[in-house]
């Protein structure tokens, strides 16, 4: 019996769950020893999770729109990357007048509120734009066509504002009142920076869930998600249905974008390149065309991605555990991939549709 059980199983498997199997013991034992070694405080955790949940938002804002993108037309998007960009990239030269004239120190909620609103009709004007533009007419094309279109869109994209606005960084001006503003825990501070990134995600995600769920327009989304064809018989507005979903996933990318801003201050025109591949493995590590699933994904790797390194890491004595946090990132979707292809929340959309 074990000998007719070996054979069905391919060598390709065996290989696959045994590098999955030396991953999980290879992180395993590094964090007996890091929690072992008591090198790092209470506190110090307490401000890496922190930073991860900011961190987690803001990806979770972009992931959903390569999530609602693939639900509807079942295709990547990987020019979103590039509208995550454009929206705080075109803000920069909003905000840095108001800081130089003075005004954002003097009104900062007004002044960011301009700025996000900026940042949010730029992607999603790009976004509508590439929709129509790029993918409208390959609709009914084979999946392989809109995908080399939308690395093509991306290069293209990332070029153009390259000899438009330069190769230099855009630094974001320092907004004092959420640089300076903080509390403490004991040791542990909690800066309100962060807490404005994880609420103001928060908030968006609920409001879309909301929209998605109890909005005609949201039914008409999950309509043409299902079923084009049937959808269209019933009345619904295939094509304004599917430019909507983009211009969703284009505002809440801008909205990240401007997030993403003013917490690593610094904007070029390839700074969506890293988060939006991240943000597509938080995606499918929710499952794929599951709107609540790249929520929780985008929360659950940037908190994986900030406690992992120096969890994982600083237990085997690896300088500079943090600058592998890219590696940890990646790590964990291939981990899900070997043990759960379809997402961790996955074969639950899965049931819903059947």
């Amino acid at each position: 019996m074990w000998r007719r059980w070996r054979f069905r199983i391919e060598p390709t498997t065996w290989v696959v769950w045994g590098v999955g199997v030396a991953i999980l013991a290879f992180i395993g034992v590094g964090t007996v020893s890091t929690l072992r070694s008591g090198m790092y405080s209470l506190s110090t955790w307490g401000s890496f999770l922190i930073f991860g949940l900011a961190q987690g938002a803001i990806y979770a804002l972009i992931a959903l729109g390569y999530t609602m993108v693939y639900g509807v037309l079942f295709m990547i998007n990987f020019a979103h990357s590039e509208v995550f960009m454009s929206g705080p990239y075109i803000a920069y030269f909003v905000i840095t007048p108001l800081a130089k004239s003075g005004f954002l120190e003097q009104q900062p909620v007004l002044c960011l509120l301009l700025t996000l609103w900026v940042a949010m009709a730029v992607s999603t004007t790009l976004a509508v734009t590439l929709e129509r533009v790029a993918y409208r007419p390959l609709r009914k094309a084979p999946r392989l066509v809109p995908l080399i279109t939308a690395i093509g869109a991306s290069f293209f994209l990332q070029y153009a504002f390259r000899s438009l606005f330069g190769a230099d960084f855009k630094v974001y001006p320092d907004v004092k009142l959420l640089e300076e503003t903080s509390w403490y825990i004991d040791t542990l501070q909690i800066r309100l920076l962060y807490i404005v990134i994880i609420v103001a995600a928060v908030v968006m995600m609920a409001g879309l869930y909301l929209f998605i769920r109890y909005t005609k327009t949201g039914k008409a989304i999950r309509a043409v998600a299902e079923d084009k064809d049937v959808a269209s018989l019933m009345g619904i507005d295939v094509n304004r249905t599917i430019s909507t979903t983009f211009a969703i996933g284009g505002a809440l990318a801008g909205a990240a974008g401007i997030l993403y801003a003013l917490m690593f201050k610094q904007i070029t025109h390839t700074v969506g390149f890293i988060p939006g591949i991240k943000a597509f493995t938080c995606a499918v590590l929710g499952g794929i065309g599951n709107i609540p699933g790249a929520m929780f994904g985008g929360f659950f790797l940037g908190i994986f991605e900030s406690l992992g390194p120096t969890l994982f890491f600083s237990g085997w004595g690896i300088p500079s555990p943090t600058q592998l946090k890219d590696v940890i990132a990646f790590t964990m979707l291939v981990l899900v991939l070997i043990f759960r292809p379809t997402g961790l929340l996955g074969e639950v959309l899965a049931r819903k549709k059947a």
